[in-house]
């Protein structure tokens, strides 16, 4: 149960003092790195050419927005947030920022960066990016996360649009090779998130979040990640399949691939003891994987 002094601080009453760092923290700054890292790749990789003041208003409005998204996200989970250790000191649960002032935050950014990027860069943009944060927000964080335990797989879309909208900032539209990057992330996200629900599943049960190894167990799991680094391996390989890229490109996904794979096979083979060496080393080395292969996208396409 949550305590009634971090109910009073969720619900706005008894705060402390609130500063800057506080309000940027509900911005959830890694993620919205990662989310700004790859748009900018969809910007370069993309064929057209925009002026670089609009290039950085458009990275600014994604980064915004993907901020925007993490700030309701703790306004709706803030009774959840509380309960795990990886979240309590979150500025909600700590009682830094009352929950309203968190929502009303986050929903101006949400406002400001879309008709920003419209009226700034275009507006298909625009509504890839308000269509990202509706998504994060209507379908993970409200209707699926405590739902099911496919709330990653089917949320994890939500991540995936930066790249898109970058490449549509720059092109004022989709087409194949942006859908691609888009189900790189896509395929990325729930081997990323197991791996790390493998070693917080005590906090997750906590929590009541229906996480696969909650649900369905750890061997289930970890059989469901390696399934996924295969088919994320394969997804890997159509840039230059369908030759968006070249040998630098796939020579480097290919040994990415490998050792994402090889630690999804530990982690499958483990015991519960090794289980807890092999998910924290796979969860840390995906995101390390990700950048690599969005820089790859992009050196290969420079050289």
């Amino acid at each position: 149960m949550v305590s009634k002094t971090a109910r009073n601080h969720a619900l706005g009453n008894d705060t402390n003092e609130s500063s800057l760092e506080d309000f940027l923290s509900l911005l959830k700054p890694r993620v919205m790195s990662l989310a700004i890292f790859t748009s900018v790749c969809g910007l370069l990789l993309a064929p057209n050419q925009i002026h670089p003041f609009l290039i950085f208003v458009a990275i600014l409005c994604i980064s915004i927005g993907a901020g925007a998204s993490g700030a309701i996200n703790m306004w709706y989970d803030q009774d959840i947030d509380g309960l795990m250790v990886r979240t309590k000191g979150r500025p909600i649960p700590q009682g830094k920022i009352s929950a309203l002032d968190a929502l009303g935050f986050g929903t101006i950014l949400a406002i400001i960066s879309v008709l920003v990027l419209g009226l700034a860069v275009n507006y298909f943009a625009a509504f890839l990016l308000f269509f990202s944060i509706f998504f994060y927000i209507f379908i993970y964080t409200i209707w699926l996360k405590r739902r099911t335990p496919q709330n990653i797989v089917i949320g994890g879309a939500a991540g995936a649009f930066p790249p898109v909208i970058g490449w549509a900032c720059s092109t004022g539209d989709i087409s194949v090779f942006p859908l691609i990057l888009f189900l790189i992330i896509f395929m990325w996200t729930p081997p990323h998130f197991w791996a790390l629900a493998l070693y917080k599943d005590i906090e997750y049960s906590k929590a009541k979040v229906p996480m696969l190894p909650v649900v369905k167990g750890k061997k289930i799991t970890k059989m469901q990640i390696m399934i996924y680094s295969m088919i994320l391996f394969a997804v890997t390989t159509l840039p230059f399949l369908l030759e968006f890229s070249g040998l630098i490109y796939i020579i480097a996904a290919s040994i990415l691939n490998t050792y994402f794979c090889y630690l999804s096979f530990r982690l499958l083979k483990s015991s519960d003891n090794d289980e807890l060496s092999y998910a924290p080393k796979l969860f840390k080395f995906s995101i390390l994987y990700l950048y690599c292969i969005f820089s790859f996208l992009v050196i290969d396409m420079a050289l």
